[in-house]
């Protein structure tokens, strides 16, 4: 019997050992990297958040 093995993907297990409030530091962190040399809108900051939503509790709306 062949066994296969499951691809994980580092992301995905990186983000699990967190806790939640180490992931919300570094989501600020990458955050601070892709805003570095410009400055966000508000609308900005709303899709980012509104994106960060859905991805944590579904796609309700």
């Amino acid at each position: 019997m062949r066994t296969t093995a499951k691809r994980v993907n580092p992301e995905d297990y990186i983000l699990s050992v967190l806790t939640p409030e180490d992931r919300l530091d570094a989501a600020f962190k990458i955050a601070k990297e892709a805003f570095k040399k410009t400055k966000p809108t508000m609308k900005d900051i709303e899709n980012a958040v509104e994106i960060v939503r859905r991805k944590a509790y579904g796609k309700n709306k």
